[in-house]
């Protein structure tokens, strides 16, 4: 693996990173606190992963661009949007021919042409898993706070010890 490749593909490395360290607060500690902290560790690291798979290059935040929304609200239709976006760019490439601001005619043809959008699925499931996450957590926190005043430790060995007496 080259070192090109190797940086290429960072995001996947601190993802496994994450959830490494995640699980390894999961199994190491005792403390249910810091479980918690683990599974929260790990649950980031699953929500890095898929919002990172969910980006194109190059792609934009799918919102329809302002001229095809006006385009929209006065009435014309999806027609009269892509005659008049087609006519825009038909302009901008004149100008390209006449010899001056060849770059920007051709930056404003691909815009108007079709835009590349990120994938927007990811970041939706992952503000619904964010939220679930935060629940559980809260859950889960009560949960040791009950657990404290019955048992009056959150170590794992220590209640289990106290469970196993007679």
């Amino acid at each position: 693996m080259s070192v090109a490749v190797f940086l290429g593909l960072y995001n996947y490395w601190i993802v496994i990173f994450l959830m490494m360290t995640g699980f390894y607060i999961v199994i190491s500690r005792g403390n249910l606190i810091r479980s918690i902290i683990g599974l929260n560790v790990f649950q980031t690291s699953v929500f890095l992963l898929y919002i990172t798979m969910g980006k194109v290059r190059g792609g934009t935040a799918p919102i329809v661009p302002p001229a095809i929304a006006a385009a929209h609200e006065t009435g014309h239709g999806a027609d009269a949007s892509h005659a008049a976006d087609v006519a825009h760019a038909a302009d901008v490439a004149h100008a390209a021919d006449v010899g001056h601001a060849s770059e920007v005619a051709e930056a404003a043809v691909a815009q108007v042409a079709e835009p590349i959008y990120s994938n927007p699925v990811p970041s939706v499931l992952m503000l619904t898993a964010i939220v679930v996450g935060i629940a559980t957590t809260a859950v889960a926190l009560a949960l040791i706070v009950r657990i404290r005043e019955d048992y009056g430790t959150i170590e794992e060995d220590e209640i289990l010890a106290l469970d196993q007496k007679p």
